[in-house]
């Protein structure tokens, strides 16, 4: 059975790429960086007492729209809606603008479209800087793909921007604007979870070449708010290493270590993470 996305979608051809596995722990960095966001989609679920079996199932979630087919992505776009829609709560702590207290709700739009905005815009980043620069239209029509995931999980044409330029629009009035403030417990998240995530030994020089690119790119105003640390001289690095990979590595690379495989991940995370996700 067909999927929402054939291998032409851009939302597919983008995400095939193996260095787009990065965009996913920016868009993290983001989403937390909104108090309001944080309290209703990590706080909310035990993802700070389970914090990789979350992100795994949430890749799973996203994969399976992506790469599955349409049948699949209705079942577990139709799962996490109803999740969603019975997960109310109010901010336990004063955060930035909002006061202690302020109530919040999974499936609010306006939350909901922070969290897709944050994809779409960490996806482009990624894939201009490390496989080549999109046209006006490929960006459209990237965005146009994301519009159909925020409609699975329940959002509405109005309640999302129209075209690209209405997301790039939305994405500086929020980083300029006085919504986003990073929490302690944010913060928690950022250096423990995303930055250092259970990985075997052998795997650590490759995670601080990671760590160091999602850090680089992410808004100076949320790298500021995570207390990471950034300056001209790591700029230039990230700069020259990133246009070195997109001219000279990734068009040279095997296939099979360039691109990922057309299934949805599997049901069951890596073996070694496993141990990080029991709970007593």
């Amino acid at each position: 059975m067909p999927g929402y996305f054939t291998d032409a979608s851009l939302i597919r051809r983008i995400h095939r790429e193996q260095v787009l596995r990065i965009s996913g722990a920016r868009a993290l960095l983001m989403q937390a960086a909104h108090p309001v966001a944080f309290a209703g989609f990590f706080m909310s679920t035990g993802s700070l007492e389970d914090p990789y079996a979350r992100l795994y199932r949430t890749a799973r979630v996203l994969d399976t729209i992506i790469f599955g087919e349409r049948e699949a992505a209705e079942r577990v776009t139709a799962a996490v809606r109803r999740v969603h829609s019975r997960t109310r709560g109010t901010l336990p702590y004063p955060a930035g603008k909002f006061a202690a207290g302020t109530p919040w709700a999974a499936d609010d739009p306006e939350l909901m479209l922070w969290i897709l905005a944050t994809l779409a815009d960490s996806g482009i980043l990624v894939y201009d800087r490390y496989v080549r620069p999109l046209s006006e239209r490929e960006r459209e029509a990237y965005w146009r793909d994301w519009r159909t995931v925020g409609g699975l999980f329940g959002l509405g044409a109005a309640d999302m921007p129209a075209g690209y330029a209405g997301m790039r629009e939305y994405m500086r009035a929020m980083l300029s604007g006085d919504v986003l403030h990073v929490s302690s417990e944010a913060r928690q998240l950022g250096v423990d979870v995303v930055l250092r995530p259970p990985v075997p030994t052998r795997a650590r020089p490759l995670l601080e070449a990671a760590n160091f690119t999602v850090v680089g790119l992410l808004p100076a105003r949320i790298r500021r708010g995570y207390g990471l640390g950034w300056d001209p001289l790591r700029a230039a690095a990230l700069r020259v290493g990133a246009e070195s990979a997109r001219r000279a590595l990734v068009p040279v690379l095997p296939r099979s270590w360039r691109f990922r495989g057309s299934e949805p991940l599997p049901a069951q995370p890596p073996t070694f993470m496993r141990p990080a996700l029991q709970t007593s």
